[in-house]
């Protein structure tokens, strides 16, 4: 037989201003520095790795429009001195730019996201295939995890659309 008492009657609720972390560690206890550091990390790590993804692909995408020839060498089936070549790095550029601007601006950032790690494997995979596993090649598998962690992350801060 019971009382009737259900089992949260007993709880205090968590007063009003206070984390959920503190107030699942202890009842009343104030969170630490150290905790209100891990948890401003916490929210704010994905907008932090979003903007600098976004960088990293502004960059490249610069320096491909700026210097085509440079790049040339990379684009797989078509020979490196061709028009056909620097067309593509300049069209590769500017979908770098774009998804930089959508990335660090939070346009559509999981839509951005989800992009550059398309564009991202395929470098991966042409790199890889070209010229096997080397530190180029590992770089840009890291930036590859990036994009995925950024294109799966629902929560964002600084965004204007989602």
């Amino acid at each position: 037989m019971t009382s009737g008492r259900t089992q949260h009657q007993g709880r205090r609720p968590a007063a009003a201003g206070t984390s959920a972390v503190a107030a699942r560690t202890r009842p009343g206890a104030e969170a630490g520095p150290a905790q209100r550091a891990a948890e401003l990390a916490a929210g704010w790590a994905p907008t932090a790795g979003r903007v600098l993804l976004g960088l990293v692909l502004a960059w490249f995408g610069y320096h491909e429009l700026v210097k085509p020839a440079l790049w040339t060498g990379y684009v797989p089936f078509v020979h490196a001195v061709s028009a056909g070549a620097v067309a593509l790095v300049l069209v590769h550029g500017w979908l770098l730019l774009v998804l930089a601007v959508a990335l660090i601006a939070g346009i559509a950032a999981r839509a951005a996201a989800g992009v550059a790690a398309l564009l991202l494997a395929q470098i991966v995979i042409w790199l890889w295939i070209s010229a096997g596993l080397s530190d180029l090649t590992m770089r840009d598998v890291g930036v590859l995890g990036l994009a995925l962690c950024i294109a799966g992350r629902t929560e964002q801060r600084l965004v204007l659309t989602r």
